[in-house]
């Protein structure tokens, strides 16, 4: 086996540099219009801050393949909840599963979203919130030094023991190196304030210690630019291309999503003096 060339990282010098381009990035895909082509669209459908969250829950976890199948896809599960998720969740009985019947969406199926419905229908009871528990898991993961995705993991599936194996993976675990991708697309979403297009809706984590939600885009451009010198799109990666963010804005590292992610769906070029490993 031929073993692939290792990647070239900028240094921090000519990543300052780089900075202007990437924020002129984000200044041009952080518009309103980035809304309506995004699953982000079903959280500003809502003004009930429970609605915002559930919809953002399950349209994050769910934001796999193509935008336009993706929201069509949670347009579906929210029609069967009859566009009231919250009310739907805390109220849930067995009897509502036939809401759910036939439900598909790739990997998920009905009896995924029945398990995580009924669970999160459990956080709702015990926490009166699902900020709340977001904030139970953070305070605990900063007591026990362990990332937030693992103890959010752990913490989600001891409601009920007897959940499928199968619906574990539809919430993923640093701690497995997964990217946990979809769940920090969630936090940028509900936690980033002063922007256009997230809603900054929860105050549990600071801002700044969001990490990048790390996709193919985001992996592609970031290597073709440069920032991340690691070939596989695990947790390893998402730490390494996040440090590097947050060396351009400490405060809001996470912003650079915008921008990386832009150039993946968007009609951006790229200057050739700012492509350091072509071939992706």
């Amino acid at each position: 086996m031929i073993k692939k060339p290792a990647l070239i990282t900028i240094s921090n010098k000519k990543l300052k540099l780089l900075k202007p381009y990437l924020d002129e990035l984000v200044d041009k895909v952080e518009q309103p219009s980035y809304i309506d082509q995004d699953p982000i669209c079903f959280m500003h459908s809502f003004t009930d801050q429970g609605d915002q969250e559930f919809a953002g829950f399950f349209a994050a976890i769910m934001a796999w393949g193509r935008r336009d199948i993706v929201i069509a896809k949670v347009q579906n599960l929210l029609k069967r909840m009859d566009y009231r998720p919250s009310e739907f969740i805390g109220n849930f009985k067995e009897a509502d599963f036939k809401y759910l019947k036939g439900f598909k969406h790739r990997t998920f199926k009905d009896t995924d979203i029945y398990w995580m419905i009924l669970t999160l229908s459990a956080i709702l009871k015990k926490y009166h919130g699902f900020e709340a528990f977001w904030e139970s898991c953070y305070e605990q993961s900063k007591k026990e030094n362990r990332e937030l995705m693992a103890v959010f993991h752990e913490r989600f599936f001891t409601f009920y023991p007897e959940i499928p194996q199968r619906v574990h993976k539809h919430i993923a675990n640093s701690e497995k190196n997964s990217s946990c991708k979809r769940l920090y697309l969630y936090l940028r979403w509900a936690v980033r304030k002063n922007s256009i297009v997230d809603l900054g809706i929860m105050d549990f984590i600071p801002v700044s210690q969001l990490k990048i939600p790390l996709d193919v885009h985001v992996a592609r451009y970031s290597r073709k630019l440069g920032l991340l010198s690691r070939r596989q799109n695990d947790w390893k990666a998402v730490l390494e291309l996040t440090k590097r963010m947050q060396m351009l804005d400490p405060c809001d590292p996470a912003k650079y999503d915008f921008a990386l992610f832009g150039l993946g769906v968007g009609d951006y070029d790229i200057p050739d003096k700012l492509i350091v490993n072509k071939g992706f």
